[in-house]
């Protein structure tokens, strides 16, 4: 099997086709519904640069976070028929009545099309990638690199796993050798059944933008994901700012029983394309409220802030606002109708860190 280029593949034929007769997809490019923007908001350059460079923020943890093995709980069914594990950054394994979905899959050791430059991972997976159970589905929201993963994507096309993800994205992932039979793309609003399940897999509205190299900036499209089931429905923000869309996705497609939003990785010089802990609460209520499991931190640095701001921040507004808020350590399973509180995890002491779990261990060590 060819590895393709990490850069992925471009939308030809019956792709293309429904590319250019999206909606979304105005004068060559993919659109926002708001007239949004990708790059830093206008006369923040100089200062977003200084804070960089100058900001005395500790933008990584001093050491690996403990993480948890999910292994013996996943070996066992859901009690209440819903079950997630955050693997960290955007990652989670979701587990609906039996039916096993991951979302944005990202084992690879950097962000970045390079494997020695680029954010690199300050915190291991919890479990190696051949330790996942059978997948039924593979959620990708859009093709930006600490999302859409060219090791780990190439490892997946072995399997025999389904993908369902943005319109465009299934070049890239049929360029990495997963046959077209296996790719699923949705625009906004458009649905598809999981093989030999009753889940449905719907495609809604996200406010970013896409690319992986230079002269393809939103030629694929992002979007966020639900997961329905007779039961069960389940919210995946993929990357977003917020946007009053998501008013529409709970009277569509809601209310949600979990619900999945990125909240680091943020900013106020492009506030509009990522949500941040506080506009993830505001999300939140757009969408109708739910057991609120944060994604897109504790993994990565991918900004200025510190790296557990979005946690502290979190846990500060949550309680104010009644949130149910559902943030367990990598790799542990939770049941969000079974979750009580947080603890906060990510408050342990480096001392605390010098002896990590038989797993964790086994994990640097193996990579």
């Amino acid at each position: 099997m060819s590895k393709g280029s990490v850069f992925g593949g471009k939308a030809q034929g019956l792709r293309l086709e429904r590319i250019q007769a999206s909606p979304r997809f105005r004068d060559g490019t993919f659109q926002n519904t708001a007239n949004v923007a990708p790059g830093l908001k206008r006369g923040t350059a100089f200062s977003t640069m200084g804070e960089y460079f100058l900001g005395g923020q500790a933008r990584t943890p001093p050491g690996p976070l403990p993480s948890d093995s999910p292994l013996a709980t996943w070996a066992k069914p859901a009690e209440t028929g819903l079950r997630a594990t955050w693997l960290g950054h955007s990652t989670v394994l979701l587990e609906i009545e039996g039916v096993r979905v991951l979302t944005d899959p990202v084992w690879g050791e950097r962000a970045s099309p390079s494997s020695f430059m680029g954010p690199k991972r300050f915190q291991p997976m919890p479990v190696r990638l051949s330790q996942l159970p059978h997948l039924d589905a593979v959620i990708i929201s859009h093709d930006h690199y600490d999302h859409l993963d060219h090791p780990t994507l190439l490892e997946l096309a072995l399997t025999d796993v389904p993908f369902f993800t943005s319109l465009g994205v299934g070049a890239h992932l049929e360029a990495w050798g997963i046959p077209p039979e296996r790719i699923t793309e949705l625009d906004w609003w458009e649905s598809a059944p999981i093989p030999r399940s009753e889940l449905r897999i719907t495609a809604a509205p996200s406010q970013h933008f896409s690319g992986r190299g230079l002269g393809d900036r939103n030629r694929t499209l992002w979007s966020s994901f639900a997961v329905q089931s007779p039961k069960h429905k389940v919210f995946f923000s993929g990357d977003t700012g917020l946007t009053p869309e998501y008013g529409e996705i709970r009277q569509r497609l809601g209310p949600f029983d979990l619900v999945m939003l990125e909240v680091g990785a943020y900013h106020p010089a492009w506030g509009d394309i990522h949500l941040g802990p506080e506009n993830a609460l505001k999300a939140l209520e757009l969408l109708g409220g739910g057991a609120f499991l944060p994604v897109h931190w504790g993994t990565f640095n991918l900004a200025i802030h510190a790296w557990d701001e979005p946690a502290e921040t979190l846990v500060r507004l949550a309680e104010s606002q009644r949130v149910q808020l559902v943030m367990p350590r990598a790799g542990a399973p939770v049941e969000p109708r079974r979750f009580e509180r947080v603890e906060p995890w990510w408050r342990l002491s480096p001392a605390s860190q010098a002896a990590p779990p038989p797993l964790a261990e086994e994990v640097r060590r193996t990579g």
